[in-house]
């Protein structure tokens, strides 16, 4: 396969085996802007996804490394949950200077965590997901990197593995805001309720999980993060670009309870 074009905010497109044909585009109302989910780049899409000209993998790197810039730490290396966190380790490592390391690995042989009936089965499932590379981090401080803790119960029994497996310090840093609000154009959010954002232990969510430290991202971060090299091809050829992607902007609204749309009650 190979990389033909995006497919433009409202179009419809029609793909026969000889060509492919634009059948409408739904324009956007005059002077709004286009509100692209941002949580396709935190989390949903692939890395190799390509979203308003820009690599996915390449906008999670740059989401590590604001991250380094708002919340740097006293560490001995940087790692992560494999794998979808990834880019944003190795942005991390890189800005801080410091060893990016493998803590864990997949155990291929269990199935996903997420579709386990209950929450206990759930976390039993997470220490069995994994295997620990304990002599990569025997005695040491390490900066575990996360693109999103949604329950919070994923990430506490990982901790509890690195710990007991010679971890000297355990730190977690998050590669997005806190998601605090439902999404009502599609995306399957867990009820506010469960949202660990809004429960009483995220004022001390580092206690409830077990680390030493949690900072998320900032949602200025994340939005520079993701805007910025859209905003350097705008400026480098306005016109063109304007054309393919109008008033820029993204959906926060899972971060920050501002809709791209008026709601109806």
């Amino acid at each position: 396969s190979r990389y033909y074009r995006e497919v433009l905010p409202g179009e419809i497109v029609k793909i026969s085996r000889h060509d492919v044909q634009t059948l409408d585009v739904v324009r956007r109302s005059e002077g709004d802007p286009s509100a692209f989910c941002i949580f396709e780049y935190v989390y949903f899409a692939r890395p190799d996804s390509i979203f308003e000209g820009q690599m996915v993998y390449s906008v999670r790197k740059r989401c590590g490394q604001q991250l380094a810039i708002e919340a740097p730490v006293e560490a001995d290396l940087v790692s992560t949950v494999p794998e979808s966190a990834t880019p944003a380790a190795l942005g991390y490592a890189q800005k801080c200077g410091l060893p990016y390391v493998e803590v864990l690995c997949k155990n291929r042989y269990v199935g996903r965590t997420f579709i386990q009936p209950n929450m206990r089965l759930r976390q039993l499932g997470v220490a069995k997901k994994f295997g620990v590379l304990s002599d990569n981090f025997k005695g040491k401080r390490v900066v575990i990197i996360d693109d999103s803790i949604v329950r919070g119960n994923t990430i506490s029994p990982i901790i509890k593995l690195l710990r007991e497996s010679g971890a000297k310090e355990v730190h977690i840093r998050v590669a997005s805001p806190p998601i605090r609000f439902p999404c009502y154009m599609g995306i399957n959010i867990p009820t506010k309720e469960e949202l660990i954002a809004n429960r009483p232990e995220f004022h001390d969510l580092a206690n409830y999980i077990g680390a030493d430290s949690v900072v998320y991202l900032s949602v200025e971060g994340l939005v520079s993060s993701v805007q910025e090299s859209i905003k350097a091809r705008q400026d480098n050829n306005p016109k063109t670009h304007k054309a393919f992607i109008g008033k820029l902007g993204h959906c926060t609204a899972c971060l920050t309870g501002d809709y791209p749309v008026e709601l109806e009650w």
